[in-house]
């Protein structure tokens, strides 16, 4: 998503510690009881595996996930059908998502999804939300912006109808509501829109295999409005903000999963005798790689915990996470190959799963540099 514009004399400052930065214990809970089901449900083949099948992961898995943690309804208000929790909750999952690099729609639907059409008004369209809740409907979310949402949308007797196209659209190839800003004749608006069965959806090569994204041109597609164009640069930003602090709680959950298990391999790979983590350069390497993973920990988790307080006011922190995770996730994912010797720079290798991973965020999100752009411009330089 790319970076929106900001106006420099609106820019909130967040507090220096925001409620909820310091995990609680339900936190904790929910990271140990959704680490284990991770665990007993699939290693790194079986997302591989996961992966490859027309739809792109796994239904049992996705239910599990759906039924047993709620990860759709974790941060919806119980108001319109969720638990009531927040934004750091949903961090947590992410990051133990990332751990175990889901190819599950966790962040397009669970996260970006419902979070979007969370906009729509009590009575709007309660059956479609309550659908996403349930985990029977998938949603995704554009990049929000003209670049990949080339839609226009009319009104008629029978409701609001989209034609277009959009681009570059994370589980575009399976989802059954698609969040994207279409040209109406009063302005810009966000919808919801049902690809009706004339739609065409088009793969895209993408370089993170586990999580796929597809152009789906839309034909007279029937559409819930979810803004009026006032409203409507104001919600884009917080989805994309969203989306940015999302990936940087996924490469965080990345960057723990790649230190652990290099350690892991360095302590029983022997060279003259030795394990080679018992070098010195090794050793150092180790330690700028728990540098790296202490300094995202710290940035999306503070971001997370002020998004929750004040989307608006959270703005820089969110901006920081994302340079932060960013640089931190491909600096380790790198690391990580390399320290794993000759079996680290076999395609086959785990650790290159995870890159690709941590290049496809990146290019999602436009790279750090994108980032640093937005936290220079909030900072008036």
């Amino acid at each position: 998503m790319s970076a929106p514009q900001v106006n420099v004399g609106e820019v909130r400052w967040p507090q220096s510690e925001p409620a909820g930065f310091i995990p609680g214990p339900e936190q904790s809970a929910l990271r140990e009881s959704l680490r284990a089901l991770l665990a007993k449900r699939g290693d790194i083949a079986q997302v591989r595996r996961a992966s490859s099948t027309e739809r792109g992961y796994s239904a049992s898995l996705w239910r599990a996930l759906v039924d047993d943690m709620s990860v759709t309804a974790l941060a919806a208000s119980e108001d319109r059908g969720g638990l009531g929790y927040g934004v750091a909750q949903l961090a947590t999952i992410l990051e133990e998502c990332g751990r175990a690099l889901v190819c599950e729609p966790v962040y397009s639907s669970a996260v970006l999804g419902v979070q979007a059409l969370l906009l729509t008004r009590p009575g709007d369209d309660d059956l479609l939300l309550a659908g996403v809740l349930a985990g029977d409907l998938l949603a995704t979310v554009s990049a929000l912006d003209a670049t990949t949402d080339d839609l226009r949308a009319v009104r008629t007797s029978a409701g609001w109808v989209v034609d277009g196209t959009v681009t570059h659209l994370v589980c575009g190839g399976t989802a059954d509501v698609i969040v994207a800003s279409a040209h109406c004749s009063d302005g810009r608006r966000l919808f919801a829109v049902r690809p009706g069965e004339d739609c065409v959806r088009t793969e895209r090569v993408v370089l993170d295999p586990t999580r796929r994204q597809a152009d789906v041109a839309l034909r007279a597609a029937p559409g819930v409005v979810l803004t009026v164009p006032e409203g409507t640069a104001t919600a884009a930003t917080r989805l994309r903000d969203l989306a940015t602090l999302a990936l940087a709680s996924e490469n965080t959950g990345i960057i723990d999963m790649l230190l652990e298990t290099t350690v892991s391999y360095v302590s029983t790979r022997r060279q003259f005798d030795r394990a080679i983590g018992s070098f010195q350069a090794v050793k150092h390497r180790l330690a700028d790689l728990l540098v790296l993973l202490e300094r995202a920990r710290s940035a999306s988790r503070y971001a997370a915990a002020a998004y929750a307080e004040d989307p608006d006011a959270a703005r820089l922190a969110v901006a920081v996470a994302g340079a932060v995770c960013t640089d931190a996730a491909v600096q380790a994912a790198a690391e990580a190959v390399q320290l794993h010797g000759g079996i680290g720079f076999t395609w086959e290798h785990p650790a290159h799963s995870y890159f690709r991973r941590v290049m496809g965020n990146e290019a999602a999100q436009g790279g750090s540099g994108a980032h640093r752009g937005t936290i220079a411009a909030l900072v008036g330089l």
